[in-house]
C-alpha cells in the first residue's frame, strides 16, 4: 500500500537558539509555534506540541510521520529534539524521519547561488561546515562534501570567490568573512519548517524511514563540558585554566 499523499506530520526543529514546532497536512503547514528563546527547549517543547494538537483538533495518534533535524547546533537543543521525537514515535507508532538541517539551509539559498557553504558554530573558534552545489535538471542543491568540523582560520582560506555562505554560524563569524563572500538574508540561515516538510514529505512518500533505536544527534566532537571532564580525568587542565 502506498503512503497517504497528504499525511499528518509533526515537525521538531530544536537545533537553533529558538526552537520551532509545527504541524503539517502534506506540504501545508497548519500550525506553527516558536519556542521561547529565554527558556529551555525541554520545558517548552511538549506544551507547544500539545497546544498545536488541541487547536488542530488532532490526537497524538493521528500523527503519521514525525520530522526532526539531527544536525549539530547547541548541544542541548538537538538532544532534546531527538529524544522527544523518539519517545513520541514510540508511543504513537508514527514513522520517524530525520531531515538534514544543513541540506535544508542550502535549499533555502537564493536562485542565483550555485554553490554555498553552510556553517554552524562549533565553539572555541571552530565551525561545522558542509558544501553544496546546484546540480541536475531541476538545479536542486546537492551536498558535494561531508559535514566536518574545522578551525575558522583554516576554513576561511578555502572559500572561493563565487561562493555563498549561509547557516546559523553567520551570527558568530559573518563579521570575519571576506567582502567578496555573498550571504543570503538572515531568515534563510536556519532550517525553516516549510523546508523540512518539503524534504521530509518526499522521504515519507518514497518509503524512507529512520530507526527510533538508532537515531542520534549528529555531533562531530564532545561538548565543552565533556571535553573539560576528559581533561580533568586525565590529570590535565582545561585550556582556559592551563
Amino acid at each position: 500500500m502506498s503512503p497517504e499523499p497528504e499525511p499528518r506530520l509533526l515537525i521538531l526543529e530544536t537545533s537553533g537558539r529558538t526552537g520551532e514546532v509545527a504541524l503539517a497536512r502534506g506540504p501545508a503547514i497548519v500550525q506553527h509555534r516558536l519556542l521561547d528563546e529565554t527558556r529551555l527547549h525541554a520545558r517548552d517543547l511538549a506544551p507547544a506540541v500539545a497546544a498545536m494538537l488541541r487547536v488542530a483538533r488532532w490526537k497524538p495518534g493521528d500523527i503519521q510521520g514525525l520530522i526532526v533535524n539531527p544536525d549539530p547546533g547547541s548541544y542541548t537543543g538537538p538532544r532534546v529534539g531527538i529524544m522527544s521525537a523518539k519517545a513520541f514515535a514510540y508511543a504513537t507508532g508514527c514513522v520517524l524521519i530525520a531531515v538534514d538541517g544543513f541540506a535544508a539551509v542550502a535549499r533555502q539559498a537564493p536562485a542565483e547561488a550555485w554553490q554555498i557553504a553552510v556553517i554552524a558554530d562549533a565553539q572555541q573558534d571552530r565551525m561545522y561546515q558542509q558544501n553544496f552545489r546546484r546540480s541536475g535538471s531541476n538545479s536542486e542543491m546537492a551536498a558535494v562534501s561531508s559535514l566536518r568540523i574545522d578551525p575558522f582560520s583554516d576554513w576561511i582560506q578555502t572559500i572561493a570567490v563565487e561562493n555563498w555562505v549561509s547557516g546559523p554560524g553567520l551570527r558568530t563569524f559573518r563579521a570575519r568573512l571576506p567582502t567578496h563572500v555573498r550571504v543570503p538574508q538572515e531568515k534563510s540561515w536556519d532550517p525553516r519548517p516549510t523546508t523540512l516538510v518539503d524534504i521530509g514529505l518526499s522521504r515519507y512518500l518514497s518509503g524512507q524511514r529512520d530507526d527510533i533505536w538508532k537515531l542520534e544527534p549528529l555531533y562531530l566532537r564532545p561538548s565543552s563540558a565533556e571535553e573539560k571532564w576528559g581533561l580533568r580525568s586525565s590529570g590535565r587542565q582545561p585550556p582556559e585554566q592551563a
